[in-house]
C-alpha cells in the first residue's frame, strides 16, 4: 500500500502552510515527516488523511486517487497527540469502536481486539478505563484503536509529544519493532529530530511549508542538502569570517575560498581536539587554538564548550574514554581541527 503526495498546496487566507510538496511513500516503509513548528508537516498528515482539503495538488493511496474521497472512504489509521480516546469506555470499547461502526460480528470484534491488545502488551488491561493507564499505555491503545480496521495506511500525529522522555524513548524503539512485525504503510508526523532518525526508514525534512530533502536518515544526516538541514537534524557549530577561515585551513577543512558570506557549519563530534603540550596556547599549528571553558559530563557523553580568541564558544562532544585519554581539565589550551567542515552560501535560518 503506498501514498503519493503530489504538489500539494494549502492555504489559510493570505498564508501558505503546505507549498508544492511532493514526495512517495513505499508500500511498508515508515516514513517521518521532520520539521519545527509551522512547517506544514501535521496539515500535510490531514491533507492525507482527508481530515483536510487541499487547495491544490492530490493525494493517491495505493495509486487510487483520494484527494475529494472523504476520510472515512480512505480506510486510514489515524493516532493523535493527545490519544483522543473515549474517556467514558473501557479500553476493550475503546479499541472495538471502529469494527462496531462497521458492523463486525460480536465474535469477530472480540478476537480482533483481543488480539491487537497482546500485540500492543496490553491483554491483561481490558475491563480498565483511560484514567486508570499511565500516558504511555494510553498511547498504546490509541494506535490499537486506528490499527483494528486493518486500515491501508497509518498515520501518526507527533503521538509521543505529550509523554515524558522516557517514555517517548521506550514507546518508539516499540513502535519501529511493531511496524516491523507489520508493515504497515506508515507516516509519521514529528518535531524531534532524534526520534525521526531511529524509527523512520526515509525522511521528509519539511521548512516553512516546503520540502528541503528527502532521503534515508543516514543520508540526511551525512550530507544535508541544506544549511537548514545541517543545522536542524544534530547539534551544529556554525563558523563565520576568521574563524571559518582558520578551520578551512585545517588538514581536513579546506573548502574553496571563502566569499564573505559563507557560513561553516560542523557537528561537535566531527572536531579532533588535542590539549596544548606545553600549557601555553598552540601557535603555528593548523586549523584552531582555544581554552577549554567548561566541561558537562552526560553518563558517556563529554560536552566541553572551548572559548575562542575571539569570544566564540566551540562545542566538542567526545566519548568517555576519549576524554579521559586526553587528560583534559578547565583551562587548558587545546587546538582543534575539523574532520567534517561543510560550507553553505545559503542563508541559515531556523
Amino acid at each position: 500500500m503506498s501514498i503519493r503526495v503530489e504538489n500539494l498546496v494549502k492555504r489559510f487566507g493570505s498564508f501558505t502552510a503546505v507549498d508544492n510538496v511532493s514526495f512517495t511513500v513505499e508500500p511498508g516503509h515508515l516514513v517521518a515527516l521532520l520539521g519545527p513548528s509551522g512547517s506544514g508537516k501535521s496539515t500535510i498528515l490531514r491533507m492525507i488523511a482527508g481530515l483536510e482539503l487541499p487547495d491544490e495538488g492530490h493525494v493517491y493511496i495505493t495509486n487510487e486517487l483520494a484527494t475529494q474521497q472523504p476520510a472515512q472512504k480512505r480506510n486510514v489509521g489515524f493516532v493523535f497527540q493527545h490519544y483522543a480516546l473515549f474517556k467514558h469506555m473501557t479500553v476493550f470499547e475503546n479499541v472495538a469502536f471502529g469494527l462496531r461502526v462497521r458492523k463486525r460480528r460480536p465474535s469477530e470484534v472480540r478476537e480482533r481486539v483481543m488480539q491487537l491488545l497482546k500485540l500492543v502488551q496490553l491483554e491483561g488491561f481490558a475491563r480498565r478505563y483511560p484514567s486508570q493507564l499511565s500516558g504511555g499505555q494510553r498511547q498504546r491503545v490509541a494506535l490499537a484503536r486506528a490499527l483494528a480496521p486493518e486500515p491501508k495506511v497509518l498515520l501518526l500525529d507527533e503521538p509521543f509529544g505529550a509523554l515524558d522522555s522516557q517514555v517517548r524513548i521506550e514507546l518508539r524503539e516499540w513502535i519501529r519493532r511493531l511496524h516491523d512485525e507489520m508493515h504497515v504503510t506508515s507516516i509519521f508526523v514529528t518535531h524531534d529530530q532524534e526520534e525521526a532518525l531511529e524509527i523512520s526508514d526515509t525522511l521528509v525534512v519539511l521548512n516553512k511549508g516546503k520540502v528541503e530533502q528527502v532521503g534515508s536518515p543516514q543520508e540526511v544526516y551525512e550530507h544535508p542538502a541544506s544549511s537548514f538541514v545541517m543545522g536542524f537534524i544534530g547539534p551544529v557549530n556554525l563558523l563565520h569570517g576568521g574563524v571559518l577561515d582558520q578551520m578551512r585551513a585545517g588538514p581536513n577543512g579546506d573548502a574553496g575560498s571563502n566569499n564573505g558570506s559563507d557560513t561553516g557549519m560542523i557537528r561537535p563530534t566531527e572536531i579532533t581536539i588535542l590539549k596544548s603540550a606545553d600549557g601555553d596556547p598552540p601557535t603555528g599549528e593548523p586549523g584552531l587554538g582555544g581554552r577549554l571553558d567548561r566541561i558537562r559530563y552526560l553518563g558517556s557523553l563529554i560536552k566541553l564548550e572551548i572559548l575562542l580568541p575571539d569570544a566564540q564558544r566551540l562545542q566538542v562532544h567526545l566519548s568517555r574514554d576519549k576524554f579521559k585519554e586526553l587528560e583534559l581539565h578547565r583551562g587548558d589550551w587545546v587546538s582543534l581541527a575539523p574532520r567534517n567542515l561543510r560550507v553553505f552560501s545559503d542563508d541559515y535560518s531556523i
